[in-house]
């Protein structure tokens, strides 16, 4: 089967009650049939659920899904996107290894590699988006264990070379761990360029609306096996509900990241024409530096775009004060248009320094582009860029 019918029909057994949509097994634990059982679970003799920390048959649908979709052995589901994050590298890294990553995170990330793993004795080297095969090279150490990146980067949409990385890493049998939460499995596969690894925030385009919080880990079966230990013992484990809500929602991912991308180079190109904005960006505008490399990796460019204004905040503020439809939140990949300034929002924590190396100005604003008519949304953001203008000229 292809992979948009598998994430249709892939679902937990049918019970007795002849259910046409999958049950959703909102239950803590799980009943032994016998002692002998019990024990046979406990020793891992015996396949099946013990306790909705460990698994849960609702929580492997969703699992089972996300592996077809990203062509991968197997993997852990987690509460949370940065939760899936940390688990990744927790799970395989010890003191004395060192990680190789993008410098193109998503703040939380960029923390728990430089506040939180540095504090186990865990070392790292940032590499820009576009560096050379010979720069990630360069970068290999001794104790280097793995290459961590984004691909496209939250929120300034760089893009790293899939291909290269993956021949960097099996040349040093380094493990590849990739975040694929923008483009998401409907756009990309990173497992056909070599990852070992691959990262999601559920929450985002898996959900598409705005729902639930959700992570997962999936790739291949000798390092999920680690992380599931560790996920068990540690307990970041995915809700039932959550998993229930995410495995249908993965029925409707592949037709909602094609309108999502129709819409965002619409918007992209028709704000591109506008004489106010200062720049746009969006993988799959002939502009974007790394155009070519996005038509090689990528199916479409996805749903983010940004967008620079001058002027600073108050620009920025004007902007979005102005907008009628778009909503004014932190996250991304609902259906709905959702904008922020990743300078005061997602990215607040990081030094000033750290902000320039990302491009991360006062005046960037990410936009997630949503499933609404895409003439209305044109018409949204051109008058708010034209108002805001206005507003300067006032001043």
């Amino acid at each position: 089967m292809k992979k948009q019918t598998r994430a249709i029909r892939t679902q937990t057994s049918q019970t007795k009650y002849r259910e046409h949509s999958t049950p959703l097994f909102l239950t803590s634990s799980f009943t032994f049939e016998s002692a002998e059982q019990g024990k046979a679970l406990f020793e891992e003799t015996e396949e099946g659920n013990i306790y909705s920390r460990f698994s849960n048959p609702t929580v492997q649908e969703f699992v089972d899904k996300v592996c077809y979709l990203e062509d991968c052995e197997d993997g852990v589901a987690t509460a949370t996107g940065m939760a899936a994050v940390f688990a990744s590298m927790a799970a395989l890294l010890k003191t004395g290894d060192h990680i190789i990553a993008s410098r193109a995170l998503f703040g939380s990330a960029h923390q728990v590699i430089t506040q939180i793993l540095s504090k186990w004795g865990i070392t790292h080297t940032y590499l820009d988006a576009d560096a050379s095969e010979a720069d990630w090279e360069a970068a290999v150490q001794p104790n280097s264990k793995m290459v961590y990146l984004e691909t496209p980067s939250n929120p300034g949409l760089d893009l790293v070379d899939l291909a290269m990385v993956g021949r960097l890493c099996k040349k040093h049998n380094l493990i590849f761990n990739v975040d694929n939460c923008f483009a998401s499995p409907a756009l990309q596969n990173p497992a056909e360029f070599g990852a070992d690894l691959v990262v999601h925030s559920a929450t985002k385009f898996m959900d598409g609306q705005g729902r639930v919080l959700g992570g997962i880990v999936v790739g291949k079966k000798e390092y999920i096996k680690e992380l599931r230990f560790f996920c068990r013992q540690t307990g970041p484990s995915m809700s039932p509900f959550n998993a229930w809500v995410l495995s249908k929602s993965l029925e409707t991912l592949g037709l909602r990241m094609e309108k999502h991308s129709q819409n965002a180079l619409a918007l992209a190109e028709a704000l591109e024409k506008h004489p106010d904005v200062k720049q746009v960006k969006y993988p799959f505008l002939e502009s974007h530096p790394q155009h070519e490399l996005a038509k090689q990796q990528m199916t479409a460019g996805g749903a983010i775009v940004t967008i620079e204004l001058e002027g600073g905040f108050e620009r920025v503020a004007a902007f979005m004060d102005a907008l009628e439809i778009a909503s004014l939140s932190s996250n991304l990949g609902d259906t709905r248009t959702i904008v922020t300034n990743p300078n005061t929002t997602t990215h607040a924590k990081l030094k000033p320094e750290e902000k320039k190396a990302l491009g991360i100005t006062e005046g960037l604003i990410r936009i997630s582009v949503g499933l609404e008519d895409i003439e209305d949304l044109i018409e949204d953001f051109t008058n708010a860029v034209e108002v805001s203008v206005k507003s300067d000229i006032l001043e």
